[in-house]
């Protein structure tokens, strides 16, 4: 069985009725439109799409934090006056 990652759920051909009354009875929440009780594609609202987007962005400076926090050893000390 396929995982759903939405509380709201609704058919394809529920959706296709009337999909801005969807989008706001979700009421900011992810919703899974569903083909033949699969998930065929989830439906967010841009501010929910924009925070799932910085949240990478975050992991993926992080990673990069931790990796250059690991190769302290190797560091140059300068002044940041004499440049």
């Amino acid at each position: 069985m396929e995982a759903i990652f939405a509380d709201v759920t609704i058919s394809m051909s529920e959706f296709k009725r009337n999909p801005a009354a969807v989008l706001r009875q979700a009421n900011c929440r992810p919703v899974a439109v569903l083909n033949h009780n699969k998930a065929a594609f989830y439906m967010l609202e841009p501010s929910v799409f924009e925070a799932m987007l910085e949240a990478l962005a975050d992991q993926k400076l992080s990673r990069i934090v931790q990796e250059r926090l690991s190769e302290r050893a190797n560091a140059i000390e300068v002044d940041i006056d004499t440049i």
